[in-house]
């Protein structure tokens, strides 16, 4: 077996791998309704996306903590390092998987599923923190992607009234400015949320390995955190912001600023409570919200039905990969 240092800096190595995953996965949260309503080039959209979920990473520590002392019980895995190396295996596979496949799913609950599944496989089901995982990843779960359809479908049908008298013309000329910054808040909330996520499971691993004596997040972990999906966000996925905006609803300027300022409220709400929340939920179901304000018909229910689908299977898939993860990981010796 390995010494704890060099399985330390394993545990780092992948987790900012997955970081960048995770940036690359989720780049069409932030870009995929500015590029696919020609407010920005592709190009232009992922560089600033790139930057501002930097910029985000830097903005609060409450998720890092969920993450690191919410999901599992720290006290019950001192020295197990290779729990969290078999998380952030089986969290990667799934993105991959999904990546491939062109499902938006969700980095974070495959992360979340991910602890728990090689948690389980290493100290049985009494390792999870269950009731820190109702109240902080199983209530949002629910609950952020009805929150991100109500609020867009509101501020969709509001500012539907309000543009009411004005011209196509001069509706699309306003939106396609306040887009920019629609999508500017969308991937600093992005950056808040999910670039926190890998800054716990960093955390927690540095603590299980006994280089920090509390869960506090260090400052060269924020920053090589930031920087990672900052990258990863800039080298775009382009799979999924086709899926994103194009196969839901077709978007207009202003239902592209509807869907990501309705989105980054949400965002940027949950981050504040310490919740985890799926950033490719959330922006989903403000895009079906939208969409749903002109006419039902107007959405592609088939395409969010596969949304659906992916959402469900995360966690469980996850953890699974996880678990087998952490199987050949102890069978090698490199976990214990």
């Amino acid at each position: 077996m390995p010494d704890i240092p060099v399985l330390l800096v394993a545990v780092v190595a992948i987790a900012l791998l997955f970081d960048f995953t995770n940036g690359a996965h989720d780049s069409a949260n932030a870009i995929a309704t500015v590029v696919s309503t020609k407010v920005l080039s592709p190009l232009t959209a992922v560089c600033m996306a790139g930057v501002l979920n930097l910029l985000g990473a830097f903005l609060g520590t409450a998720v890092a903590h969920t993450m690191g002392s919410g999901i599992v019980r720290p006290e019950v895995m001192s020295g197990s390092q290779g729990v969290v190396l078999a998380a952030l295996m089986g969290a990667i596979l799934w993105n991959i998987l999904t990546w491939y496949w062109g499902l938006p799913s969700s980095s974070s609950h495959a992360l979340v599923g991910g602890l728990i599944g090689a948690a389980v496989a290493y100290g049985g089901w009494d390792t999870p923190s269950y009731g820190s995982i109702a109240h902080k990843v199983l209530l949002p779960l629910v609950l952020s992607p009805l929150a991100g359809f109500g609020a867009g479908y509101l501020l969709m049908v509001l500012l539907s009234w309000l543009v009411r008298r004005s011209t196509p013309h001069r509706v699309n000329g306003v939106f396609k400015k306040l887009q920019i910054l629609s999508s500017a808040f969308m991937a600093t909330s992005h950056g808040l949320n999910d670039a926190q996520k890998t800054m716990g499971i960093i955390t927690l691993a540095l603590f299980l390995g006994g280089t920090i004596p509390e869960m506090t997040v260090p400052f060269w972990v924020k920053l090589a955190c930031a920087a990672s999906m900052g990258l990863g966000t800039a080298s775009g996925g382009w799979k999924i912001v086709k899926t994103m905006g194009h196969k839901i609803f077709k978007l207009e300027p202003i239902h592209g600023f509807a869907a990501e300022t309705a989105a980054a409220m949400v965002i940027s709400g949950a981050s504040a409570l310490g919740a985890p929340i799926s950033t490719t939920h959330t922006i989903s179901t403000t895009v079906i919200g939208v969409g749903a304000s002109k006419r039902l018909s107007a959405v592609r229910w088939g395409i969010a039905g596969r949304l659906v689908v992916a959402w469900v299977m995360t966690i469980p898939a996850a953890a699974l990969a996880s678990a087998t993860c952490y199987w050949l990981l102890s069978i090698t010796g490199i976990a214990r």
